[in-house]
């Protein structure tokens, strides 16, 4: 009886395994079409798949700048931003989250939102699986097609043409700002009239765009 239950077990492993890496490698080069957010916004789900090289460079700092300064470093996980927001959890207060956009990606493409150890691991899992078969470019490229933007509105043209009534080809970098610190709460954090503390955020984040730039910080994104 051990032994049949752990054959099946072994069975439906593999079968995971090989389900989860054929996804990923068809979604290297086919556009995701929908995830298991936008199946659950009650929304509803605005959406425009854009390739990265016609999403504003800005952008692209913008939020390596607000989500994951390290992204071009690290192989999917930032431990010491893992170390540190739980440190800080501890604590109390304010809930701060340590994933990478790696990470996130992750969880928006092939899982659904909500914590628990279950889906932390095999958000784990797909981490390590994007990061070796997708690579920087897709991982970006992929976070800002899926990414929750605003209510029903996933994407950064979606959110673009929501927020500005344009592609998010070319954007301020004001406007690239806004809509990364917008991003951890799309739902409650205003893009188009940001006051007090996000507007504070934003501004910082405007600021560190050029730093992102010319410090090499996105050069895994445009080899």
């Amino acid at each position: 009886m051990a032994f049949k239950l752990a054959f099946i077990l072994a069975r439906i492993i593999a079968g995971f395994i090989a389900i989860s890496l054929a996804l990923v490698i068809v979604f290297k080069f086919v556009p995701v079409p929908i995830t298991a957010t936008m199946l659950m916004d009650e929304n509803g789900a605005t959406r425009d798949w854009e390739l990265l090289e016609n999403i504003d460079p800005d952008l692209v700092a913008a939020v390596i700048a607000a989500e994951d300064a390290k992204f071009c470093e690290h192989s999917g996980f930032d431990t010491e931003a893992i170390e540190r927001a739980y440190e800080e959890n501890q604590q109390g207060g304010r809930i701060r989250g340590g994933s990478t956009i790696s990470q996130q990606t992750a969880k928006n493409v092939f899982l659904w939102q909500g914590g628990g150890y279950f889906r932390k691991a095999l958000e784990a899992w797909f981490t390590v699986l994007i990061e070796m078969v997708w690579g920087k470019h897709r991982i970006m490229e992929v976070y800002l097609n899926v990414a929750e933007t605003g209510i029903g509105t996933y994407g950064a043209t979606a959110g673009a043409e929501r927020y500005f009534g344009q592609s998010s080809a070319r954007l301020t970098r004001s406007q690239a700002a806004r809509m990364a610190a917008a991003l951890p709460q799309p739902k409650k954090r205003s893009v188009k009239n940001p006051g007090g503390w996000l507007a504070r955020h934003a501004r910082r984040i405007e600021a560190r765009i050029g730093t992102v730039q010319t410090g090499g910080l996105d050069d895994c994104i445009y080899p």
